[in-house]
C-alpha cells in the first residue's frame, strides 16, 4: 500500500505568556491510500494541532517544523501559501468538528459546494452544480437539488455535517482529515456519519486521518491507530494489535474506561485514570505519563522515553516496561 501522507518528527511550538508551549513533540506517522488512521487521545493532547499542521492552518504565532512532510510524493513542508491554497480542498480536505462554524451563514449550500470545484477546476458552473447534487445524494441527503438553495441554518446538525463531507469530496481529494466530525451530533447520527465516512473512503480509495477521543469509534473504523498523550505518540500499530495487546499504561487506562458487552457486569466499576495532563510549557523531560502511571519508577523521570517495537513490527509503544510486563499489567487491569 502506497502512502498518501508521510509525517516525520513533526514539532509545533507556540509562545505563551508563561513561556514556550510544546503541544506537538516530534511525532511521526503515515496514512496509506485507502487506509484509515485514527489518532486518539484525551482533550489537550495535540490531536487537532497535528491536523492543522498538516493543513498548514496553525495560528500565526505557532511555528511548525518537521524532517519530512510529504503528500503523495510532494514535499509540502516549505511550499508557499499560494501552493498550499491550491492543495487544500483539492488534493486534501478537512472536516472540522462543528459544521455550523465551518459553513458560511451568508451563502447557500449550493454556492459553497460549487465554489470548491470552481476554485480548483476549470469547469462550467452547471458541471459544478451537477457534481454538488451527485455528492449530496451520495452522502444520503434527499431532494438534493432543492437543498442547494438552502442556507446552513435551515439544516440540522447531521445534515450540515453531511454537506461538509460532500464539500470535501467535490474535487476528489487523495486525503481527508476528519477532526472529531461527530462531536456535536447525537449518538444515532454519529453512527450514521462514521459509517458514511468509512463507505466513501473505501469507494473513492482515499486516505482517511480520523481524529477522535472515542475508542469505540476507533474500534469500528480504524485500520491503524496512533494514541497521543501530552504531545507525543505513546502507542501505534494496527487496530488489532493496539486493542488486542495494549502495551502503554495510558492505552490500557483508556480501554479500561470502556464497558465491554458480555464481560463488564452490570453495576461494576469502570476504570479511570487519576490526575490530569501535565503542563506542556517550558522544558520537558522524562515520560510524560509518569505522574499518572501505576507502574512508574524513578527511572521514568530520568530521560525522555523513545518509541520501541512491541511484539511485532507493526506495533510500537513509548514505555520502559518490556512487552511481557505490559501484557501482564493489562491482564491485571481487565474490568470484572
Amino acid at each position: 500500500m502506497s502512502n498518501i501522507l508521510e509525517v516525520e518528527n513533526l514539532v509545533v511550538d507556540i509562545p505563551v505568556s508563561a513561556g514556550m508551549l510544546h503541544p506537538v513533540q516530534g511525532i511521526s506517522f503515515s496514512v496509506g491510500r485507502g487506509e484509515t488512521l485514527c489518532i486518539v487521545g484525551e482533550s489537550g493532547c495535540g490531536k487537532s494541532l497535528t491536523a492543522l499542521s498538516v493543513m498548514d492552518l496553525l495560528p500565526s504565532s505557532a511555528s511548525r517544523n518537521a524532517d519530512r512532510l510529504i503528500l503523495d510524493g510532494e514535499d509540502i513542508l516549505g511550499v508557499d501559501e499560494r501552493r498550499m491554497s491550491d492543495l487544500r480542498g483539492d488534493r486534501m480536505g478537512m472536516i472540522f468538528q462543528e459544521p455550523m462554524t465551518s459553513l458560511n451563514p451568508a451563502y447557500t449550500i449550493g454556492n459553497q459546494l460549487e465554489e470548491a470545484l470552481l476554485r480548483h477546476r476549470n469547469v462550467p458552473r452547471q458541471e459544478a452544480r451537477d457534481r454538488a447534487i451527485y455528492l449530496l445524494e451520495k452522502v444520503g441527503i434527499t431532494a438534493a437539488a432543492s437543498r442547494l438553495r438552502q442556507y446552513p441554518h435551515q439544516l440540522s446538525g447531521g445534515l450540515r455535517q453531511r454537506v461538509m463531507i460532500a464539500m470535501t469530496l467535490m474535487c476528489g481529494p487523495d486525503l481527508i482529515i476528519a477532526d472529531e466530525p461527530t462531536t456535536a451530533l447525537d449518538v444515532t447520527i454519529q453512527a450514521q456519519i462514521l459509517l458514511l465516512l468509512a463507505e466513501l473512503q473505501k469507494e473513492f480509495h482515499m486516505g482517511l486521518m480520523l481524529i477522535t477521543h472515542d475508542l469505540g469509534i476507533v474500534a469500528r473504523v480504524a485500520d491503524r491507530v496512533a494514541v497521543m498523550y501530552a504531545g507525543q505518540i505513546v502507542e501505534s500499530g494496527t487496530a488489532e494489535k493496539v486493542f488486542g495487546n495494549p502495551s502503554h499504561p495510558y492505552t490500557q487506562g483508556l480501554l479500561d474506561c470502556i464497558p465491554i458487552p458480555g464481560k463488564t457486569k452490570r453495576g461494576a466499576h469502570l476504570g479511570s485514570i487519576s490526575g490530569i495532563v501535565p503542563s506542556l510549557v517550558g522544558d520537558l523531560s522524562g515520560c510524560r505519563f509518569h505522574d499518572r502511571c501505576d507502574y512508574a519508577t524513578p527511572e521514568c523521570t530520568a530521560a525522555d522515553v523513545d518509541l520501541k517495537a512491541g511484539e511485532s513490527t507493526d506495533h510500537a509503544y513509548r514505555c520502559l516496561l518490556s512487552p511481557a510486563q505490559c501484557a501482564e499489567n493489562a491482564k491485571r487491569k481487565v474490568p470484572a
